[in-house]
């Protein structure tokens, strides 16, 4: 090979040593991540509470800087270390780190987006994709939302771009609550309604102060109703809503009213 070509000029002549060298390190680097992770795992679990989790949370930074570490150590023995080679080899890995990154600076980007557009705030019940819950911190790149299962998910920015954000506050005190009955078509719909509108007025969870309202819809194998109201703190929805199906329904059955069920296909033992 000319040695008046870049990759002459950047490369340096691979011989055995240099490979031996290489596979050393490489070695090394695997057999110091193990060991480190072996005795990092085996410590974590003689500790316990806040100490536990600092050292085992060590685990994956070690290994990213042994890992950094080791390339730093084999890079030399390929390339020249001359500046003009390490501007070439910076300026390739930026744009190898500009496009791993897009989505990163994509979410900080949604990130701005959202402090001024205010899809969402601290506090504000939303569903994004399949996950619902309250938003617990709004990051530059992240929020944080903790959900019905107590389970924190870290979502980014940059599902604005793509997912509906449905709010069910939008920054209000306020939260509508709505629970569903499924009634026989063949009743009084008027008094149905009467009941579940009391039913709603005497939860300890009402805030009294705000709109009650139920809506009938007819379907096909019976009678939809839905009982809208809000609760007195936006926390309490899933008791506010099992507290008004639960009395709603013996309310209901008290007062001699059918639910509706579907029809069932008998098994005809047909194949």
């Amino acid at each position: 090979m000319d040695e008046s070509t870049p990759s002459a000029q950047i490369f340096r002549e691979i011989d055995a040593v240099t490979i031996v060298e290489i596979v050393a390190i490489v070695l090394a680097t695997v057999a110091l991540i193990v060991l480190m992770q072996r005795a990092l795992n085996w410590l974590g679990r003689r500790l316990h509470g806040k100490r536990r989790h600092l050292t085992l949370a060590m685990v994956p930074l070690l290994r990213l800087l042994i890992g950094v570490a080791a390339i730093t150590l084999i890079v030399p023995l390929i390339i020249e270390p001359s500046l003009q080679n390490m501007i070439a080899l910076l300026g390739a890995l930026g744009i190898a780190i500009g496009f791993a990154l897009k989505d990163y600076v994509s979410s900080l980007i949604a990130g701005i987006v959202a402090i001024g557009e205010k899809p969402y705030r601290n506090g504000d019940w939303v569903r994004i994709g399949e996950h619902y819950g309250e938003v617990t911190h709004v990051g530059m790149r992240t929020i944080d939302m903790m959900t019905t299962d107590d389970d924190r998910i870290t979502i980014p920015h940059s599902r604005i771009w793509t997912d509906s954000i449905v709010n069910a506050n939008n920054g209000e005190p306020r939260l509508q609550c709505i629970a569903d009955f499924y009634l026989h078509p063949d009743h009084d719909a008027a008094r149905a309604s009467e009941i579940l509108r009391d039913i709603a007025l005497t939860s300890p969870y009402t805030h009294l102060d705000s709109r009650i309202r139920v809506t009938v819809r007819e379907k096909p194998w019976g009678t939809h109703y839905k009982l809208r109201a809000y609760p007195v703190d936006g926390a309490q929805q899933f008791r506010f809503i099992t507290d008004l199906t639960v009395r709603g329904k013996a309310q209901l059955q008290r007062a001699g009213f059918r639910f509706a069920a579907t029809a069932t296909i008998a098994d005809t033992g047909m194949a």
